[in-house]
């Protein structure tokens, strides 16, 4: 029997794992090519793959046959019960110390079961985030890794040789934490992903609604913005597709139906923001956006029934006031992507405390520096911030970020202001300025709440003049008694 030769297994060949084989193949390394369709793997290897490197396998013992020693198996299947499958067939046919990857989108509480499990098991198992898409995929993904440590060292040099590189040559992959903490931070740079997109289309929704801008003329304006402090890979996609023609010669994106889909790892965020108690409310409008826009038919009933004002706005008419406006809409945009930010860290870190991670920050934000969905100019600048204070409790409190916000905040407020009175609706610009405003409050009104909880709970309350720590309960309609309810919180 020959000398086994591949580096690295991968199963599954949608076009994500066929990309990122040709990325291992381009960087000197040996894989082999294993699909549930066989059928696929021959078809790979006659086309994509033609003139490579690469091995195909048709079944999982031949795939493991021809990997050297420690066995590293990498699958790039749909999240879920597909991954525990593919587990339980390479089980047998792997042996101890040997190492299964999963590169796909799973919940990080699956990834953290697996881990356990595949230890149990005398194996090792990675949970990586892999972000960039096809083209990511292809030329350099942002890759996220974390699971059993002792599997890292095996697959450093194959993870950071094909990954993005920025600031000459600095891999954007780096080892996250155990367990899922590597899904984990890659379900948070979905969730702000989706914070962005949802940023970017308020400003393009107030631009053609509120300012009546075409296609071009909004092609233009990403254009400039992508040049300055908003550069980033959704902006400069935006700008692609506003000057994107249909095959008549119109804008495409005006014949786009305005229904938008998700995937889950949005919601995941979410879900674990309410979990942890953490705010992350610009992430949460950006689901609940989507959802909105999955109403289509009930929205257009409800068009012919609910009125509001004119869209579109007196600014409009005047080419110097509209330039203004339209700066104001870039300072929105640029204020409410800080507080996303901020909400994602915050999350972050509420998150290592509560599953025992220990996680760097400056370098989660330079692993998303290239390569990935929301790769920026911007992440730069939140890597400082944290190399100069790793224990930062809140970007905002960050002497950049702040005078940033600072810098915005008028343009911010009158923007959300201006959409409002003309019924445009911005709920990510509005939550990020509602957040903003909360979180710089010395005083909210939620000692008007907590009376209400005592009233009618008994709830009990914490006074202004006394220790915090001490519980207060009022007999408030003289008919409660002195009872009060234990305290906790949920």
């Amino acid at each position: 029997m020959s000398t086994p030769t591949g580096d690295i297994a991968l199963i599954g060949l949608a076009v994500m794992g066929q990309n990122l084989i040709l990325n291992m193949n381009d960087h000197g390394f040996n894989v082999v090519a294993y699909n549930r369709t066989t059928a696929k793997v021959d078809e790979f290897l006659a086309n994509e793959a033609k003139g490579t490197r690469v091995q195909g396998a048709h079944s999982i013992e031949e795939m493991v046959s021809k990997l050297k020693t420690p066995r590293r198996v990498m699958m790039l299947v749909k999240a879920g019960q597909a991954v525990d499958d593919f587990i339980e067939q390479l089980i047998p046919h792997l042996s101890a110390g040997d190492i299964i990857i999963d590169g796909g989108n799973s919940l990080y509480g699956d990834t953290e079961r697996r881990v356990k499990y595949c230890e149990s098991k005398g194996l090792l198992f990675i949970g990586t985030g892999v972000s960039g898409g096809e083209e990511g995929a292809r030329r350099g993904p942002s890759i996220m890794p974390g699971g059993s440590f002792k599997a890292w060292d095996a697959v450093k040099d194959i993870f950071q040789g094909v990954s993005a590189k920025v600031d000459n040559g600095v891999p954007c992959c780096d080892w996250v934490g155990y367990g899922g903490a590597g899904h984990y931070v890659k379900m948070i740079h979905n969730g702000i992903e989706y914070g962005d997109m949802q940023l970017i289309c308020e400003a393009y929704n107030i631009m053609k609604s509120g300012l009546g801008m075409s296609a071009d003329e909004m092609h233009e304006v990403f254009a400039e913005w992508n040049q300055g402090e908003l550069d980033s890979f959704l902006v400069e996609i935006t700008r692609d597709i506003l000057g994107f023609k249909d095959v008549d010669g119109s804008p495409l994106v005006d014949r786009i139906l305005d229904t938008a889909g998700q995937k889950g790892t949005g919601k995941w965020t979410v879900i674990d923001s309410a979990n942890l108690a953490q705010p992350v409310s610009l992430i949460a409008e950006a689901v609940f956006s989507r959802c909105v826009s999955s109403m289509k038919d009930e929205r257009v009933k409800a068009a012919r029934k609910l009125k509001g004002p004119n869209p579109l706005m007196a600014v409009a008419k005047n080419p110097t006031a509209k330039k203004a406006f339209i700066a104001d809409i870039k300072s929105a945009l640029y204020a409410s992507k800080i507080v996303s930010y901020s909400q994602g860290y915050m999350l972050l870190r509420t998150a290592a405390v509560e599953y025992k991670w220990k996680l760097n920050y400056g370098g989660i934000a330079l692993m998303w520096r290239g390569g990935c969905i929301i790769r920026s100019r911007f992440l730069g600048k939140i890597k400082e911030a944290y190399d100069t204070n790793p224990k930062l409790a809140n970007l905002l409190l960050d002497d950049y970020f702040r005078g940033e916000i600072k810098n915005s905040q008028k343009g911010w407020r009158n923007v959300v202001a201006a959409a409002a009175r003309k019924g445009i609706p911005v709920p990510a610009f509005s939550t990020a300025l509602a957040f903003f405003d909360q979180y710089r409050s010395a005083s909210l009104p939620a000692n008007l709440l907590q009376a209400q909880r005592d009233y009618f709970g008994a709830h009990t309350y914490e006074r202004t003049d006394k220790p915090r720590g001490e519980f207060f309960h009022t007999n408030w309609t003289g008919r409660g008694g002195n009872v009060s309810s234990s305290t906790y919180n949920a």
